[in-house]
Parts: C-alpha cells; structure tokens; sequence
C-alpha cells in the first residue's frame, strides 16, 4: 500500500480541513499526519485511527525556528519514504515542500486554500509572494481551492505550473446529513420587515465588520425591528475601531454570542447570512449558511463568488463598501418574495457542486491519476 503523508502546521488546520478525510484516505492509503504537536493532534489519531508525527511549526515568520523545523521535516520524510506528500497550509506548505523535494520524495501536493499576498502591500507583499513561488518551485502538483486562487497564482506569476482546481474547488465539501434545516424547528414569528442577519467569523477588520456594523446601525433607522447575530471571536492583534466595539457592545439589535463549536442553532434563527470579507480562499461559512438553506450577502472574492450566484441565492457587492452592504441588506429586508426564492435554491445549489461526497471523489480520483 502506498504511503501519504497530510501535512499542515498545526493541528486545529488537520481538523477542519481533513476532519474525516484521512481515515476514509486510508482505505487506499498508509496515512499519516504531520503537524505540530497539541491536544488536538492526540484527537486526530484516536478518531481518524492514523499515525501521528508531532513536528513543531510555526505559523509566523522565526527563521531559526523555521530551519529547525525544516532539519526535522527532511528526517522525518526520508525516514517514512512517504510515495506522496500533501500540505495544506501557508508554513507548512512552505517547509514540507522544501522538505519533501530535498527528501526525495517522488510526489509532492501542495493545496493554496487562499493567498494572502494580493490584499498585503510592501515588504509583507514581497516577502509573501516570494514564499508563494518558493512553495510552488518545490511542489510537484498544485491545487488551487477556487478558480479564484487558481487565478490569481497564474496571473500573479507565482508559477508557470499546472494548477488544478478539483470539482467546483473546496477542499473540505459540505456534509449534507450534519448541514440541514430542522424542518420541525419553529422560527420565532416575526414581522416580515424584521430581518435576522447573521455573521459567522472572527471580529476583524479584514471580514468587513467595521462596514457590516456601520451598515446595520443605518439599516436601523428605517426598519428597528432587524436583528444581527455576531458568532465569533475578537483577536487582539488585529482590533476593531473603539467606535465598532462600543457599537457591538451597546446597541440592543446587535447580539454577540462568543464562539461556539456548534454554530447550527444561530443558521436556523437566522433569515441572512452576512459575510463582507475582504478576502477568502473558499469560505466554508458561505457553504454552511447555503446548506442551512440561508441566502447569503457576499463580497465579490475569491470563494464567495464561487459559491454565489448573483439573485439565485444571495447577493454580491463590492468589498469595503458600507453603502452597498446597507443596499443588499436592504433589498432582503423588503424584498420577500425574491429572498424566499434564494432561500429555497440555496440548499439546492450547494448539494449540487460541494456534497462532500462529491469533494472527496475528486480528491480521490486525482491521487490515482498523479500516483
């Protein structure tokens, strides 16, 4: 049986991304994870029931570290002779690619689940660019989750390489049974002019929430009776402005409810998604609210504009723009009929191109065709 090592450079991206993926791998495959060590790497091996190899990795820039890591990569790839080496994140990425090509490994994949480089600006930009091309140089086969990716990586001049895009892009799919409306759940009645919005995210600048803040207050005025729902977190190395905090934290319509592991009520109560991000590989938020059957507001990214289809089932507008962002809420608040519409095609759309089922075939079928 051939050998495939997933890498990533922490576990938490292991359990998003790959959660269930390695032990359906490993009917065709000896699968092994490599990340850094953690609780979560301890819970990846008792559920996917594969081994675990704990490499230290970290996600910002410390080139000692850096180098230490890729030392103990290249041991531990020419000591499992892996057939095939797959890395999904930006370091690891980064470092296993590296590593796996001074290693000898014969097939190298690294998946772009987003690029950061074309929203940075500077030396940041350079520098990321630079690792991106580096990254690129040691893989054999690239995949881009979106079209978007894929363009940007070709446009940008990252590679000459082929990048694939497998499906209709997704690395992780939608689980259909788990993403579902409970039909039997009864939505507290309100006016048709009282909206529930719902956010699903961190509580950063670069999600757009200094815009969706800004336009909710304003879309207050007209109609009081809308709500917004925030489930997420703050993070302190990239705040909000005091005015947006001071705004979330004061004004009664504006419900900020934390983090939460299951975030499947808030859809269900829930009548829109917002998501003004400002830049995305593919959003599984956009996925999970279509699967919910929730239309979504959206920016025009890579990812979202991948999943949405402009009046079908949600609404794209330009990033950084409250007065658009207000505009869209707006028209799900008073348009009823064409909202139901997109709420009743969102399910459906999504169950056509991202059923994980589906993500996993082609995951599948490409290993066969590359090794």
């Amino acid at each position: 049986m051939k050998k495939l090592l997933y890498c990533s450079t922490i576990p938490t991206s292991l359990n998003i991304f790959c959660r269930g993926l390695l032990s359906e791998m490993s009917q065709f495959y000896e699968v092994v994870a490599v990340t850094s060590p953690g609780e979560e790497l301890d819970e990846i091996a008792a559920r996917e029931h594969v081994r675990c190899i704990p490499v230290l990795m970290h996600r910002e820039i410390a080139p000692l570290a850096d180098l230490h890591s890729l030392i103990e990569l290249i041991r531990v790839f020419r000591r499992e002779r892996p057939d095939a080496v797959h890395s999904f994140t930006p370091k690891a990425g980064l470092l296993c690619m590296m590593a796996a090509k001074m290693a000898g490994v014969p097939i190298r994949i690294h998946t772009f689940t987003g690029l950061v480089w074309p929203t940075s600006t500077g030396l940041k930009r350079m520098i990321i660019r630079a690792t991106d091309r580096l990254t690129c140089a040691c893989a054999s086969h690239i995949i881009a989750e979106g079209q978007g990716v894929r363009n940007d990586l070709l446009q940008g001049r990252i590679t000459r390489k082929r990048v694939d895009v497998l499906g209709y892009g997704n690395l992780r799919g939608v689980d259909l049974n788990y993403w579902r409306p409970e039909v039997t759940a009864k939505k507290v009645p309100m006016d048709s002019l009282a909206l529930r919005f719902v956010y699903i995210g961190r509580l950063v600048p670069d999600k757009g929430i200094n815009e969706l803040i800004r336009a909710f207050l304003q879309l207050l005025k007209n109609y009081p009776h809308c709500t917004l729902t925030l489930v997420g977190w703050y993070e302190d190395g990239t705040p909000l402005s005091a005015d947006i905090r001071k705004a979330i934290d004061n004004t009664p319509s504006i419900r900020y409810v934390g983090r939460h592991d299951d975030v499947r009520p808030f859809y269900q109560d829930a009548d829109c998604l917002v998501f003004p991000s400002y830049r995305e590989g593919f959003p599984n938020v956009v996925l999970e609210a279509g699967a919910m059957g929730l239309p979504s507001i959206v920016t025009d990214i890579n990812g979202s504009r991948e999943i949405i289809i402009e009046g079908k089932n949600g609404i794209i507008i330009p990033p950084r723009n409250t007065e658009m962002l207000l505009s869209a809420m707006q028209y799900m608040v008073e348009h009823i009929t064409e909202r139901t519409n997109m709420a009743n095609a969102s399910r459906e759309l999504i169950a056509s191109r991202f059923d994980q089922r589906f993500v996993r075939k082609c995951q599948i079928e490409y290993y066969k065709r590359i090794f």
